[in-house]
This record gives structure tokens, C-alpha cells and sequence, in this order.
């Protein structure tokens, strides 16, 4: 039985427009590897009510999990909560469990509850929430769409929360190997290794140093004996072959 998949839509303006580098999708990326569960699809949209939705629906469709960032704050464009519960359309209001938190939080701080900060108690019918430790807004999950921050200590600590609901695979395993020669001359052996291998994935990296062309070769999956196999395979490709990752 294959992995379950995951796609992550980020959510921002922000982010598009460049004055903002999105640091969840390696964090995300490298949570969900430990886990089983293969990012398959990463998406980034603006903060427009049609295209969140639209992807939200066409990621739920395809993938196992699907994990949002950014886009419920306080402000007038964080719409994310309103769009997810189009998506599933399911209705969405101040639910009591979420602004009891936010209460807590806000009379804990000395800081006023007003009706912006009150909007992060906005959460759709019949949703699960997401614990945010860190400054109390709650994230939630819906269907199989789990909804969160996009300040990356938050958004860490809520796929902390969540990460022990999914139901993972073996772990994704990898090897690397490293050939001091460019692509096209390791281009045929490899795409004969890789037919050979159709259970793995093996991924080709160029790169430069000291004007020299190489290539990383990164072989992933989740039998290592079958990796053991296709990296001996790989380290008689080419004489001058070095497994040395500096």
C-alpha cells in the first residue's frame, strides 16, 4: 500500500509579492518525510476569496491532508477562515469554545478583546480546533483540511499538535551520492537505473564548484534494502564517483 499524500496551500499576498519568505513548507515538508506521508503539492495564492477556494476544493479532492498557512489574523485580509468554510460549504460565526480562549488569553495579557481580535474566534461549523500555544488563536481542522498560522513559531507548534492525528506510512528514507560530472553525461545510466527502480524516486541536482560542473543524485523511498540495492547500482555508474556531500 502506497504513503498517504499531502498538499500545502500558502496562503498571502505577502508571500507572492516577495517581502515575505515563506520558512513552513521546508518545516512541513520535513515533518510530514518523518511521518510517511509524501508532499506531493505545494500551491501559493494571493489573498483573493475565488482562488482560495477553488484550491482548497481541487487539494481536498486529490490529496489525503491538506495543510493551509497564513491567512487568520485579526486583520481584513485574513479571509482564510471564511474561504475554507465556502470551500466545504459549511457555515462559519464566533464559536464559544474558541472565544473563551481568546478571553483567557487577552485578560491574561491585560490586552483588550475587541472586535477585530474577536474575528480570530470565527471558526466553521462542526470543526475541530488546533491548539496555538504560542499566542492562543486557534487554527481548526475541517474535512481533511487542517487550517493554521502563517507565522512560522505558530505554525510549528500547530503541526506539533496535529502531526500524531495523521495516519503516516513507513518513513521516507534517502541517500545521496554525488558525481563530479554534468547531467548529460549521467542522463542515460540514470534514466536506465531509474526504470529499473520504479518504486523509488531518484532525483538529479546539478551544481558548480571551483568552476567544476556535478551532479547530486538523491534516491528516496521506503524500503531501504531496495535503496541499499539501487545505490551500489548507482555507485558503478561512473569511475569518478564520490558519495562525500561537501
Amino acid at each position: 500500500m502506497s504513503n498517504p499524500t499531502a498538499a500545502m496551500l500558502v496562503i498571502g499576498d505577502e508571500i507572492l509579492s516577495g517581502r515575505t519568505r515563506d520558512a513552513n513548507m521546508y518545516h512541513l515538508a520535513g515533518e510530514l518525510t518523518n511521518n510517511g506521508i509524501a508532499l506531493s503539492e505545494v500551491r501559493v495564492v494571493s489573498d483573493d476569496r475565488s482562488a482560495i477556494i477553488s484550491a482548497t476544493r481541487t487539494l481536498s479532492e486529490t490529496y489525503t491532508y491538506v495543510f493551509t498557512s497564513g491567512g487568520i489574523g485579526p486583520t481584513h485580509d485574513d479571509i482564510t477562515a471564511d474561504c475554507i468554510a465556502a470551500a466545504f460549504d459549511i457555515p462559519i460565526d464566533i464559536r464559544d469554545d474558541a472565544r473563551a480562549i481568546l478571553t483567557k488569553h487577552y485578560a491574561d495579557t491585560g490586552l483588550e478583546l475587541n472586535a477585530a481580535r474577536l474575528r480570530m474566534a470565527r471558526i466553521p461549523e462542526g470543526a475541530e480546533l488546533i491548539e496555538n500555544p504560542v499566542s492562543a488563536a486557534p487554527g481548526f481542522i475541517l474535512g481533511n483540511v487542517f487550517v493554521m498560522a502563517g507565522v512560522p513559531s505558530v505554525f510549528q507548534a500547530m503541526v506539533a499538535g496535529v502531526i500524531h492525528q495523521l495516519s503516516g506510512g513507513r518513513p521516507l528514507l534517502s541517500q545521496t551520492m554525488r558525481f563530479m560530472v554534468g547531467e548529460g553525461t549521467i542522463a542515460e545510466p540514470l534514466g536506465a537505473l531509474a526504470a529499473d527502480f520504479p518504486d523509488l524516486s531518484i532525483g538529479s541536482y546539478p551544481f558548480q564548484k571551483d568552476g567544476v560542473y556535478g551532479t547530486n543524485i538523491v534516491v528516496r523511498g521506503s524500503d531501504g534494502g531496495l535503496i541499499d540495492a539501487a545505490m551500489i547500482r548507482l555507485s558503478n555508474l561512473l569511475p569518478e564517483v564520490t558519495d562525500d556531500p561537501e
